[in-house]
């Protein structure tokens, strides 16, 4: 678990059911963190309302800093903000997933003959 989680509301006040949600599936993203990165790493959440003329609008901005100096964030805009949650989640997986593939040696991607003959 990401034990330094900020979560701060801009134009809107984070519920305390809010604040749990947000730290249960933002707080599990270690597990695709290196194993020397997990440490220290922190996540800055930043939940703003935006007033439309249509309706309202939330903006999710998350920011995780890690040992090494990596940062790594995401930002989506939705009407629902637990929705928002999600996608912000999927996308700092990926990015985790990519960084970890990168740093981790004996995960590196390697190139596969498909065609190649066997004597």
């Amino acid at each position: 678990m990401i034990e330094k989680i900020d979560v701060a509301g801009s134009n809107y006040k984070v519920s305390e059911n809010l604040q749990k949600y947000i730290k249960k599936h933002i707080g599990k993203l270690d597990r695709y963190l290196p194993k020397g990165y997990k440490k220290d790493a922190v996540a800055k959440i930043v939940v703003t309302e935006i007033e439309r003329e249509k309706g309202e609008k939330y903006e999710i901005s998350v920011t995780i800093e890690t040992t090494g100096g990596k940062v790594m964030s995401a930002k989506d805009e939705c009407s629902n903000v637990y929705a928002g949650i999600d996608v912000v989640e999927a996308k700092l997986t990926s990015q985790m997933r990519r960084f970890k593939l990168d740093v981790t040696p004996h995960l590196k991607k390697q190139k596969f003959n498909i065609f190649r003959r066997r004597s």
